[in-house]
């Protein structure tokens, strides 16, 4: 592992203490990775603030020129960048290449983008001054990433900052530090000037950030991660009102309608569940199928889920590798023991094996009751918990049941009754016979406790970004 220091200011940067990187599938040590402290903080801050002075005042293309050819070396780099992070998050081969592939999008994406932060003049009605508007960029912004995507998450968030002209200090899931270190150099081939972006992996994860979220040259925090978390980033964020974006956690229904193509319901059940083994906050966690195709979806369901092959990452016959640690694998576990408890069938899985590597079977639960716990929490992993319905109002009020709000997923081939249901699903983001929804050209996010603001399309930029009006008369 060659990238395992800080990343401050263009430079290599050792730490007396350090933490250890883990396999999840051998439950061996891969690395140890240098671990931040309040110093190193206030260094990469330093380095930012000079560095932004520079890169917001470059032209729009400028920027773009360096995200586009950001975006071409990293694809060209595909297999390497797969490779790391099937080592520290364990996923398979080709969710990886996959992950990898969509993490580069952003940057053409807001290569793209960076030429198109439109303002406008107009004529006030009223007074009859002009009214002048501009978007100009936030200011300094301190990034905290999740360890589902170690790749994607990253760039989701360098790329429309730099984009919009702002310099960063990313702090990375301490269990998936090592896919960001490595991906600094290849920043650094595309043009990217020194201090722009700083990677700060550490243990000190809650002190460093309220430390920087202190600072009056930060001006925006974007976070990726639990609710849990995302509200003690918000209090902290409240002191020096700070400009948030918040991509929290999602408790995803998935609903099948009688008049679904089960084989389209399938692909996407399948894509919904267990992309990226379940380990995303898009993942279907809820499944309402009406009772009359319920037999029918749940053998072609279940018939699909036994097909996977469970095993080693690196392995590109492997389907389904592990979770990331022993603790998420311990959850998933206990999910499904309380589902079995209150009454849930096993129709697959249901059991982690023996052995080294935190490994969790594909799984499929039907009769699951409302009170079981993984009906109202994430259950982040390879579970598929299965329901029935035959009321649309009845199935909309329970899908629209819960805190979160970020995902739903609508099966039908009744267009117009479908769209109707998109409607009343009070989520952020719908997939109305499609089980992915993220793109980098359209806006991710989630309503009520699943976050503020948007990642992604143009919006993603305009988080990075303050909108300003000046008013004139000639």
């Amino acid at each position: 592992m060659e990238y395992t220091d800080l990343y401050i200011n263009g430079a290599w940067v050792k730490t007396s203490e350090r933490f250890d990187v883990i396999n999840p599938a051998t439950e061996e040590v891969l690395t140890s990775v240098a671990s931040a402290d309040i110093a190193d903080a206030d260094a990469a801050l330093d380095a930012a603030e000079a560095a932004m002075a520079l890169w917001a005042a470059q032209t729009p293309r400028h920027r773009s020129e360096v995200l586009r050819k950001a975006w071409e070396l990293m694809t060209a780099r595909l297999p390497e960048f797969a490779n790391l992070i099937t080592l520290e998050n364990g996923k398979a081969r080709a969710d990886a290449i996959g992950e990898a592939t969509y993490a580069a999008e952003f940057f053409r994406w807001f290569s793209e983008e960076a030429v198109r932060a439109d303002g406008m003049i107009t004529h006030a009605p009223a007074s009859g001054a002009r009214i002048i508007v501009q978007h100009k960029p936030a200011g300094l912004a301190v990034l905290v990433t999740p360890w589902n995507y170690p790749a994607a998450m990253g760039t989701r968030k360098i790329a429309p900052a730099l984009a919009a002209g702002c310099a960063v200090i990313i702090k990375p899931a301490s269990e998936t530090p090592l896919t960001m270190l490595a991906l600094m150099p290849l920043l650094e081939e595309a043009g990217v000037p020194k201090g722009l972006v700083n990677v700060l992996p550490s243990r000190k994860t809650g002190a460093l950030v309220d430390h920087m979220l202190h600072d009056p040259r930060v001006r925006v925090v974007s976070f990726t991660g639990s609710t849990g978390v995302g509200r003690k980033l918000l209090r902290s964020a409240a002191d020096l009102v700070l400009k948030p974006a918040m991509e929290l956690g999602g408790n995803a229904p998935l609903i099948v309608f009688e008049d679904a193509d089960l084989d389209v319901a399938v692909e996407g059940a399948m894509l919904a569940k267990m992309r990226n083994l379940g380990e995303a906050c898009t993942a279907a966690n809820r499944f309402y199928v009406h009772a009359d195709v319920a037999e029918a979806f749940t053998s072609k369901f279940v018939a699909a889920m036994a097909a996977l092959k469970m095993g080693d990452g690196t392995d590109p016959t492997v389907d389904v590798g592990p979770l990331v640690n022993a603790d998420t694998r311990d959850q998933v576990a206990a999910f499904v023991d309380d589902a079995v408890a209150k009454g849930a069938r096993i129709e697959l899985g249901g059991k982690a094996p023996d052995g080294v590597g935190f490994y969790y079977p594909p799984t499929v639960l039907t009769n699951v009751s409302q009170d079981a716990n993984c009906v109202a929490d994430e259950i982040f992993g390879p579970v598929a918990a299965i329901q029935t319905f035959t009321d649309q109002d009845d199935v909309i009020a329970r899908a629209n049941d819960t805190e979160y709000g970020l995902v739903a997923y609508v099966f039908s081939e009744d267009m117009k009754r479908a769209l109707q249901v998109c409607e009343r699903l009070d989520y952020g983001m719908v997939g109305l016979n499609r089980g992915l929804v993220s793109d980098p050209a359209a806006p991710f996010g989630g309503t009520k406790q699943s976050g503020l603001g948007r990642e992604g399309g143009h919006e993603g930029m305009l988080e990075f970004m303050e909108t300003q009006y000046i008013s004139a008369s000639w």
